[in-house]
């Protein structure tokens, strides 16, 4: 288990950071940008979860906040390969996709972020988990990564819209897109 007893150190004040592993890093090396990116996906997950609080979609959604903690420590120890995230996570996130997927009509046109406050927020998370799968991809054409971190990185945005669409009214309440009604 982990105990923090000291939260502010100034081990970071020259702009660097420890790794996993005691490796000390540059707060802006890729590394680091890509478990920031997935620190703001799960952090969009909390916001979701606020909405979602009592409700069976929550204890989905603690689920994948684990997920996105348990990925941030594997990136976090480079060289160890996948430690925690695996195929597994994937086929889970897959399944849960499919079964919301069923029970939405077929896309017409292009979905808008918006319609209810929960949607929204799926859609937010979505485009920031999107952007923590660019920061991996990123990462793994410089280093070492495991294939599982962007494979659930890119399963976990399309559940997310799977979900805004299933928090919309099950497809009924999606924003759609009007090509050219903007301007």
């Amino acid at each position: 288990m982990v105990k923090l007893d000291v939260i502010t150190t100034r081990g970071g004040d020259d702009g660097e950071t420890s790794l996993g592993d005691g490796t000390r890093v540059r707060k802006d090396a890729l590394r680091i940008a890509a478990i920031g990116a997935v620190d703001e996906a799960n952090a969009a997950l909390g916001l979701l979860r606020v909405q979602m609080a009592g409700l069976p979609e929550d204890a989905m959604l603690a689920r994948l906040q684990n997920d996105l903690f348990d990925l941030g420590a594997d990136l976090c120890r480079p060289g160890e390969g996948g430690l925690r995230i695996t195929t597994a996570h994937c086929a889970r996130l897959e399944q849960e996709l499919a079964a919301m997927n069923a029970e939405l009509p077929p896309l017409r046109s292009f979905v808008l972020p918006g319609g209810t406050p929960a949607a929204a927020a799926a859609h937010l998370a979505r485009t920031l988990a999107r952007r923590a799968e660019r920061e991996v991809v990123a990462l793994a054409a410089a280093e070492s990564v495991t294939p599982e971190a962007v494979r659930y990185l890119n399963r976990l945005s399309d559940h997310l819209f799977v979900m805004s669409r299933w928090l919309n009214g099950k497809g009924a309440g999606d924003v759609v897109w009007v090509p050219g009604a903007g301007g």
